[in-house]
């Protein structure tokens, strides 16, 4: 089967950055933190431009755009937030590289096996690409994941099982993205990925999971 243009750059582009997503966890320190501070600022920026465009296009108040704006800092400030827990807590290498891998296998299965299935749509009027039979291969590969890198990274044995269920929180994640893009009228978060445009694009699933992770690593305590 041929790949199209598109499906090329976002697998070279999401190799790349993988890449240096794990070789800035692994790293750590200052250098995992500034990446952190910059993803969440870049992304609390296309909030802002998405709220901007809701704002125009139903003609709402200007009070409005300063409310959407403080969720947005909020929403950006937990994701900061957990994603320095997970990084700082007990076994945080092995537990971030475990939180990672569960997202980035929600969306290629999810992705593989809504092409490859189709089917009923998971939910039609926020992202009509969506299935039910993509939710589960998400789930499936999610738990694999989970399973395998909770293994090698000593984690509990919970840790293994929490994939499949952590792929659900990843699809709400990508959901409500996709519906504020519906309410705003645009396709992408941003330009500045090639193949796969915003940041918020690229870790909307991530988002939820880490709030997750991070407040069970607090409730461990």
């Amino acid at each position: 089967m041929a790949i199209s243009k598109n499906l090329r750059d976002r697998i070279l582009t999401g190799i790349v950055l993988g890449a240096v997503a794990v070789g800035d966890i692994i790293y750590g320190g200052v250098a995992f933190e500034m990446l952190v501070v910059v993803v969440s600022a870049i992304m609390l920026v296309e909030w802002v431009n998405i709220a901007r465009a809701i704002v125009r296009r139903h003609g709402l108040p200007v009070p409005v755009l300063g409310l959407l704006g403080s969720l947005g800092a909020i929403y950006c400030g937990m994701t900061l937030a957990a994603l320095l827990i997970i990084r700082g807590a007990e076994h945080g290498l092995a537990l971030s590289l475990w939180t990672l891998a569960i997202v980035v296998a929600t969306d290629v299965g999810a992705y593989f096996a809504g092409r490859a299935i189709g089917g009923p749509k998971l939910a039609p009027r926020i992202s009509p690409n969506k299935t039910w039979a993509g939710l589960v291969g998400g789930m499936v590969l999610a738990a694999l994941a989970g399973m395998l890198v909770a293994g090698q990274g000593g984690l509990d044995l919970a840790f293994a099982w929490a994939g499949a269920g952590l792929a659900v929180v990843a699809q709400l994640g990508d959901l409500f993205e996709s519906w504020m893009k519906r309410l705003a009228g645009v396709k992408d978060s941003g330009r500045l990925i090639p193949g796969h445009g915003g940041v918020w694009d690229r870790i909307d699933g991530l988002v939820p999971v880490a709030w997750v992770v991070a407040a069970l690593v607090l409730l461990s305590r």
